[in-house]
Formats: C-alpha cells, structure tokens, sequence
C-alpha cells in the first residue's frame, strides 16, 4: 500500500468511526430537534446531514466516471446530476442514517483499492456551477474528507447548542 493510499484509508476509518458516533448521538433527538432551523449554513441537522451525504455521494460519481473499473463504486448509489446542493436525499432520518452506513462503505472500499497511480493521475470533472475542472486526483478524494470534516465540525457546534456533547472529535483519536 502507498503512502497516499494509507492516508486516504485513514481518513475512510476517521470518517465511518466518526459518522457512527454522531449518527448514534443524533439517533438521540427527536426529529423536530434534529430539523429545528439553527442559524447554520445548511439550517439543521438533518439538512446538514443531507448535504454531506448529497456531496460524498457527488464526488463517488465523479470518481466512477474518471475510474470506470473500480469495483468499490460499481453497485454504490452515486449522484451523477442534482439540482442544488441542498437537495434533500431522504427526509425520514433512519432512511438518512442507513443510506450513510452504506455510503461509509462504499468509501472504505473506495479508498482500499485506490492506488498511488490512479491518486496521481489527473481527472475532469465539472463542479457544481458547471465549470470544468481537473486536477490531480488526490485533491479531490483529500477534498472529498476535508470537506466532510467541515460540516461535521459545524454539526457538533449544533449539538452543542441543543445541549448534546459528540466528545472527542481528533483525526488522531480514530485513524491510529
């Protein structure tokens, strides 16, 4: 296994270990908590936990396109066209927290079969606005982690605010 590799399954395991424990937290709270408006830049839990969702799922499309042979992506539920980023994938929350699960496999597996070649590589794609882009492929599938790193840094502030505490939210803490 690479290095790059092994950096891009770290941060699979940090984002299924991580998922699991907010999504048994979030489990927790009623459903107006979880969609009460909070000021966040997605509104709610469940919006922000949507739109993570919606994004990692976007980005596995992408991903299947530039590497139509990988085994991990063939049977995966992708997201190849949306509206918006806000689109919401499932409004019943354990409906949203099954399709996480197997998304975070999906990932896993994803990130397992990637090689430092195909990492490398450089891929097309085009963004949300319809602008072309390519790049190496590292920085997407880094951007795809980072990304949900972000949004869930702001779920555990809106946690916070309802009174809930997600604990120990290190990369460190799972990825070792």
């Amino acid at each position: 296994m690479g290095s790059h590799q092994q950096q891009m399954c770290g941060f699979a395991k940090y984002n299924l270990e991580f998922n699991h424990r907010l999504f048994t937290l979030v489990a927790g709270l009623s459903d107006s908590e979880r969609k009460k408006e909070l000021g966040a830049f997605f509104g709610s839990v469940h919006a922000t936990l949507n739109h993570i969702l919606l994004a990692d799922r976007i980005w596995l499309g992408r991903f299947a396109t530039a590497f139509p042979a990988m085994a991990s992506l063939q049977q995966a539920e992708l997201v190849q066209q949306f509206s918006s980023l806000r689109d919401e994938l499932y409004a019943d929350f354990t409906e949203l927290s099954a399709q996480r699960v197997a998304t975070d496999r999906v990932i896993t597996r994803f990130a397992a079969e990637l090689t430092d070649v195909q990492l490398a590589s450089r891929m097309k794609y085009s963004n949300s606005q319809g602008q072309l882009r390519e790049h190496a492929t590292w920085v997407a599938v880094a951007h795809m982690f980072n990304h949900q790193t972000h949004h869930r840094g702001q779920l555990t502030t809106l946690l916070h605010q309802l009174g809930h505490d997600v604990g120990v939210t290190d990369f460190v803490a799972y990825a070792v």
